[in-house]
């Protein structure tokens, strides 16, 4: 399966259009957002998305029961800051992300040590990080936006070989 992976929008309508326009290229079978999607009009451009859609609530996202309420009618889903999912025949631990960018990252490395999980996808930290910790993948999109890094990034991850590749645009 492939799945198109992406964090920190903030809002930026022109980068998430320019990222699904992407995934549409890339044939992506599924979507997972990694948190900071802001504000319900920007959840309601990422559902118009035609596939299966899994974000998690970051910490800056605002109105929480309208990013769930929007999910709900396009049959997306929206979990909390941590959500473990079983897709494409791989357990994956999504987390936004806890406290300053090191923090996350020590967090999401430790976890990787485990070998509990296929691969782990992260954002918050707004940089990109992709390496494998012994069989598992390790993935930081880096930021939709390009507000802090100046650098627009997505993921895509085929599930069947676990080959990834970061998309700058």
């Amino acid at each position: 399966m492939i799945i198109g992976v992406m964090s920190d929008s903030h809002d930026n309508l022109e980068a998430v259009s320019a990222a699904l326009a992407i995934f549409r290229n890339e044939n992506v079978e599924a979507l997972i957002h990694l948190g900071d999607i802001i504000s319900p009009f920007m959840f309601m451009r990422i559902v118009e998305f035609p596939t299966r859609i899994i974000a998690l609530l970051g910490n800056n996202d605002g109105d929480v029961l309208s990013l769930r309420e929007i999910a709900l009618k396009a049959g997306a889903t929206v979990r909390q800051n941590v959500h473990s999912i079983s897709i494409g025949n791989r357990k994956i631990l999504l987390i936004h992300g806890f406290g300053a960018a090191d923090q996350t990252k020590e967090i999401v490395d430790s976890i990787s040590l485990s070998g509990s999980y296929d691969a782990i996808f992260y954002g918050h930290t707004h940089r990109v990080d992709a390496h494998f910790s012994n069989k598992t993948l390790v993935l930081n999109p880096g930021e939709v936006c390009g507000y802090i890094t100046g650098r627009r990034s997505i993921a895509i991850v085929d599930t069947l070989t676990m080959n990834y590749r970061i998309i700058e645009f």
